[in-house]
């Protein structure tokens, strides 16, 4: 019956994981950080905007907000991170010896919630800046949104993997 468990608790482990991944994706790539009046919205590297008056989208280059490339950073860096430690995690379940403590995976993935938290609080503390050359009004978008729910994900998975012994 352990056997059965602890393959259960890998699977939902590796699944958990999988989805931080699949939500770090989305938050960093995607095109909703921010929500404009006029249901247009911005992400982290383009800025797109709907020109009504000849039915086209303007796209630029995000601003050079110094802000804004800390959040470019920190989201890549994270995506970067919870690879890592996916990696890293599939290596040590084949090669680490019995009674094996998952450390490294668990701290790698600790320092992936460490980057989503600080990236999305500097987004959410420096928006104005980060915004001030676009209309005021408008809210967070649904990528900011996966950005906060990632983070306590990763972090739960960071210390679930460092409670992790491989049996």
């Amino acid at each position: 019956a352990s056997n059965g468990a602890m393959s259960l608790l890998l699977l939902v482990v590796s699944a958990l994981h999988i989805l931080i991944l699949i939500l770090l994706f989305v938050a960093t790539l995607d095109k909703s950080w921010w929500t404009l009046p006029g249901k247009e919205s911005l992400n982290l590297w383009y800025d797109c905007t709907w020109n009504s008056d000849n039915k086209t989208w303007a796209c630029s280059n995000v601003s050079e907000n110094g802000w804004l490339k800390a959040v470019q950073v920190l989201m890549v860096l994270s995506l970067i991170l919870c690879c890592l430690s996916f990696i890293l995690f599939m290596f040590q379940l084949y090669t680490m010896r019995r009674g094996g403590l998952f450390y490294a995976t668990g701290l790698c993935q600790l320092c992936t919630s460490v980057a989503v938290f600080t990236g999305a609080l500097i987004y959410a503390i420096h928006a104005e800046e980060i915004l001030a050359e676009h209309p005021s009004g408008g809210s967070f978008g649904y990528c900011f949104a996966l950005a906060w729910v990632a983070f306590p994900l990763a972090l739960a998975s960071g210390i679930i993997y460092i409670h992790l012994r491989k049996r």
